[in-house]
């Protein structure tokens, strides 16, 4: 790849980040398809997106708990939420890498775009009514969007943001906790991506923690200054037109 390519892949890996770490989705979603693309084999995109994210999940972490988005103290109810929802997502990952998935692609992308853009409708529907907090509901949604993450290097964000906001949590904690959570879960896809002895694209890994990295403390810092019934709604946008756009990727053959 020409240095031309790497910048393309700089902006639109910052772009992603604050996305992500401002919304609690959008890193992989939007930017393992950008990736393949420009030309990089998905077999190296995936765990690349997946070991960059590891990073900036971290950091993200500290960040929205310095400003006080969430509480990831021990003890914490945050803390307790993102690690059951990170334990289940380490199955779900696990299950997506190790086990050869049989049914076609084109359906089961087809039925996360159904799913995920279901559940932005939800959400736009509930912004202002308070939601029944349920574990049951987090930790099934959690299983499923840990698979998608270790199939296609996205999908988790939508899912695991929608399932807590449509369980009670607030916005802005569910954002702190989707990235605790979604650390656990990079962790483990990557470390089973390298026990297979996948090839690892060492300079592309490095231009995404970089440039993500660059991203994180704007997007905490724009969490703490939204409203949380605002931040809400841009979450259930966002949700409905990956999904619509999933969709209408499958519809025209893509």
């Amino acid at each position: 790849m020409d240095i031309g390519t790497y910048i393309i892949v700089a902006i639109l890996t910052f772009v992603s980040e604050y996305l992500d770490a401002g919304l609690g989705m959008g890193y992989g979603t939007a930017l393992s398809p950008a990736l393949i693309l420009l030309g990089f084999p998905p077999l190296k995109v995936v765990p690349a997106v997946l070991i960059s994210q590891l990073f900036t999940d971290i950091a993200a972490c500290f960040c929205h708990h310095n400003y006080k988005n969430v509480n990831l103290k021990f003890g914490s109810n945050d803390l307790k939420i993102g690690i059951i929802l990170g334990l289940i997502s380490a199955i779900g990952v696990f299950i997506s890498v190790i086990v050869t998935v049989r049914i076609p692609r084109w359906l089961l992308t087809s039925y996360i775009g159904s799913l995920v853009f279901i559940m932005g409708i939800v959400i736009l529907i509930t912004i202002k009514r308070p939601m029944k907090f349920s574990y049951r509901k987090l930790m099934g949604v959690s299983l499923l969007a840990s698979f998608n993450k270790g199939i296609s290097g996205g999908g988790y964000g939508p899912l695991v943001m929608g399932g807590q906001l449509l369980s009670g949590i607030n916005a802005k904690n569910a954002v702190g906790i989707t990235a605790f959570a979604e650390a656990i879960t990079c962790f483990v896809g990557f470390m089973l991506y390298l026990i297979m002895g996948k090839a690892i694209d060492w300079k592309l890994v490095g231009v995404l923690i970089i440039f993500a990295m660059l991203a994180v403390p704007f997007a905490a810092l724009t969490v703490k200054q939204t409203y949380s019934n605002r931040l809400k709604a841009y979450v259930g946008i966002l949700i409905t037109i990956l999904g619509l756009l999933t969709l209408l990727k499958i519809s025209s053959g893509g």
